[in-house]
């Protein structure tokens, strides 16, 4: 009786020409990708799990999927991460695969992900892939005033996309920061979950606050709202990026 092994396999992707992580018929996604190559290269269907939908143009430095194999020597395995890169665009790179509890999720077993949202104050042409370029006056202290107050807060049904079919719109967010760095301006957000599209709408409304349209007091108001329409446009999607993903040490297996 053969023994099925879980895993957690490491990547990136620049979203950019992905119609997000999820699979969907005819469209690329970077779930088909990974399970296409995965496959081919474990000769047996492999689906994969990931820990999280990205909506189409949306990046993710650090993302991780499980999937069960009855290979018993893929963990740590260089030669076999280096042979999926070699059938994997560049805009995807495996990073690594590490073996895991029977019953760990990529999705489930995560206890926080963390987001950051980049907008370019000046043309870049080497971020504008991953970036908003935006180049009126913001008023960054009031922006991070609004970011505050975000964790005063666990219902954020008003920044959820409409429509969707979550059963909680509770997050509890533990990080929310604008900062600086030369023409770039990127807010970092992190929580034990994520609601869709719940990072680009906050970001979009924060750009009202920034452009004195909406005060950190109607932002609060909004929140409290907990109605969609009440907040502002989503942050347009090139500038998100999925950074960081935590997981319990108890569910890794040397």
């Amino acid at each position: 009786m053969l023994t099925v092994m879980r895993y957690f396999i490491f990547l990136s992707y620049k979203g950019t020409g992905f119609h997000g992580w999820q699979r969907q018929p005819e469209a690329m996604t970077v779930q088909q990708l990974i399970e296409k190559v995965l496959s081919l290269k474990l000769g047996a269907d492999t689906p994969v799990t990931g820990a999280g939908r990205t909506d189409t143009g949306v990046h993710a430095q650090y993302y991780c999927a499980h999937f069960d194999s009855d290979r018993t020597d893929l963990a740590g395995n260089s030669d076999f991460v280096h042979s999926l890169n070699s059938f994997l665009p560049s805009e995807v790179a495996i990073r690594k695969i590490v073996r895991v509890t029977h019953d760990a999720s990529a999705r489930y077993s995560a206890v926080s992900r963390t987001y950051i949202y980049r907008i370019l104050r000046e043309k870049d042409p080497f971020l504008a892939d991953t970036g908003w370029c935006y180049t009126g006056d913001l008023d960054v202290e009031s922006m991070n005033h609004a970011a505050g107050i975000l964790l005063e807060y666990t219902d954020f049904a008003s920044f959820c996309r409409s429509n969707s079919d979550v059963r909680t719109t509770i997050c509890r967010i533990t990080e929310a920061v604008w900062y600086q760095n030369q023409h770039i301006l990127e807010f970092r957000i992190t929580a034990d979950r994520f609601l869709r599209n719940m990072v680009r709408a906050i970001a979009g409304t924060m750009i009202n606050i920034g452009q004195g349209k909406l005060s950190p007091d109607e932002f609060r108001q909004i929140i409290e709202a907990r109605d969609r329409t009440k907040a502002g446009q989503s942050a347009p999607a090139q500038g998100l990026m999925l950074t960081d993903i935590r997981y319990s040490e108890e569910i890794f297996i040397d």
